[in-house]
């Protein structure tokens, strides 16, 4: 099964839960130059929307979110995987961490239709090292 997993940083912001406000966001990004790995928005309470940004230079996110005075919690960690679709793939990656007593405690993923896929993987701080050691990282 060809798949490749690397460690990724994200942070978060919040924004009002509005129509357009992910957009505003989103095209503020792409206008400072930044290149997305990954992107979630999820809700939080009534009025409010936590983005999670995963960009490829993490650096470069926190010079220019600084420069906006963009406000971002991070950098968090995060395993990103992307491969081709079998049956079963995912599977495989919570028996190794099951295996190795890491918990997940949060993933996410899409397939692109074609045979490939994305998937996020999320364990606590502490077993960020032994997860990634586990899977190859």
């Amino acid at each position: 099964m060809p798949f490749t997993i690397q460690r990724v940083q994200y942070f978060y912001t919040t924004i009002k839960d509005q129509p357009g406000e992910a957009y505003k966001l989103l095209n503020m990004l792409a206008d400072m130059g930044i290149n997305q790995l990954a992107f979630s928005a999820v809700p939080i309470g009534p009025n409010s929307t936590q983005l999670a940004i995963f960009p490829e230079d993490p650096l470069k996110l926190i010079h220019e979110a600084g420069l906006a005075a963009m406000v971002i919690d991070g950098p968090h960690h995060a395993l990103l995987v992307q491969g081709d679709d079998e049956l079963g793939a995912l599977a495989q990656l919570h028996q190794q961490l099951f295996e190795a007593d890491v918990n997940v405690y949060a993933a996410s993923g899409v397939t692109d239709g074609q045979g490939s896929f994305g998937y996020l993987i999320y364990v606590k701080e502490d077993d960020y090292d032994r997860a990634a050691q586990t899977l190859g990282v």
